[in-house]
This record gives C-alpha cells, sequence and structure tokens, in this order.
C-alpha cells in the first residue's frame, strides 16, 4: 500500500507534463517539415518574414519587410506560422 501512492504521483505528474510536452513536439516537426514557399513564419529570435526557399540542407532563405532583406536561417529556428486572419468590411 506504501508503494501505490508514490506510483500514483508518478503517473498523474507524467499525465500531466510530459504527455503534453510531447505531443506539442511533434506537432513542432510536423509544421516544420510542411513549411513551403510564401508561408509567413516567426523565428525563434522574433524575426517575422515570409519563406523564398526551402533549401536541401534545412535552412530557409526568408524576405523580411520593410526593406526586403533576405536572410538565410535554420529550418529548426522557426518557432510557428504566422495565420492570416482576413476581416471583412
Amino acid at each position: 500500500m506504501g508503494l501505490l501512492l508514490p506510483l500514483a504521483l508518478v503517473a498523474i505528474f507524467y499525465l500531466l507534463v510530459f504527455m503534453p510536452m510531447q505531443r506539442q513536439k511533434r506537432q513542432q516537426q510536423q509544421m516544420l517539415k510542411t513549411l513551403e514557399n510564401g508561408k509567413v513564419v516567426v523565428t525563434t529570435g522574433g524575426i517575422v518574414g515570409t519563406i523564398v526557399s526551402v533549401n536541401e540542407d534545412d535552412t530557409l532563405i526568408l524576405r523580411v519587410k520593410p526593406d526586403n532583406v533576405k536572410l538565410q536561417v535554420a529550418r529548426s529556428a522557426v518557432s510557428s506560422l504566422v495565420s492570416e486572419v482576413k476581416t471583412e468590411k
């Protein structure tokens, strides 16, 4: 009976911490695999840019506004996609 409580605590900790972390990691990897030209992304450094090209060596060329500067970043440096919200008037 004394072993049941620590096992229950470990199981609860696993369900509340590790499972969501693994799910988020899988979603991030899936998003990185589906990157393509024209998508607007945010890097881990906070740079917002549009993907111009995807290279074979897992790097991306981003066009950053307002001066249309092109930056080469690692694919793993992309933290999220920018969702385009269109408002109707």
